[in-house]
């Protein structure tokens, strides 16, 4: 049964250059006992790992945390993977829905547009995200989004926030309106994952997110 999407939290998405094969396993786990609560696998340079991505949904499953495939459907619907995450050059979310099935957690990347992701949301997406807030050495091309996106995202599924976020500058995208909080190098970049996601979570329990703020308008 595939895990549902949360509604708050750490959001850690992979970086295989830095641990790859076998090595991801360990540091995933590691991010999960941190207190991350969603993973999601990316592999934008290769061909991506089906027993890798196998491995980390086994480990996913057996801590009821949902694990995300960036971009690559195929191999979402081949593994029973809990859902995909799609950018602008990926294929609609309908498209989506029909390959993975109608059940599957589907994530749209909205970048700097409030348009897109009210059509994301109105079309079925499960999470809307924006980014990049803040300089990112994974993506140091991506457009820059102003934190006042978040302030005006009035939306009823979870808004995920990416981009160069620091446990230092998180909490201010979490007083803004963000739900949770994307995160790659800041995990994964380093040696301890376990301590780097623990360092971004307790931002969570100290910082009431949009869920709890306006719990009324996101359930009326």
């Amino acid at each position: 049964m595939k895990t549902r999407f949360p509604s708050s939290g750490l959001y850690a998405i992979t970086a295989t250059a830095i641990w790859p094969g076998s090595s991801l396993v360990n540091a995933v786990s590691g991010a999960l006992d941190g207190g991350a609560c969603v993973i999601q696998y990316r592999e934008k340079d290769r061909q991506p790992d089906v027993a890798l991505a196998t491995a980390l949904l086994e480990l996913c499953r057996s801590r009821q945390v949902p694990f995300i495939i960036n971009d690559h459907i195929e191999l979402a619907a081949q593994i029973d993977a809990d859902g995909v995450h799609l950018g602008r050059s990926d294929c609609g979310l309908a498209e989506a829905r029909q390959r993975i099935g109608g059940h599957a957690i589907v994530g749209i990347s909205c970048y700097d547009s409030l348009d897109s992701a009210v059509r994301a949301e109105q079309e079925g997406a499960d999470y809307v995200a924006f980014g990049s807030f803040f300089a990112s050495r994974t993506k140091p091309d991506a457009t820059p989004v102003q934190m006042e996106i978040l302030k005006q995202a009035k939306f009823r599924i979870p808004v995920v926030a990416i981009g160069g976020i620091t446990p230092e500058n998180g909490r201010e995208l979490l007083e803004s309106g963000a739900d949770l909080l994307a995160v790659i190098s800041g995990i994964f970049g380093r040696s301890d994952p376990a301590q780097a996601a623990f360092d971004y979570a307790h931002l969570f329990a100290n910082t009431p997110s949009r869920v709890n703020r306006k719990g009324s308008e996101r359930r009326g």
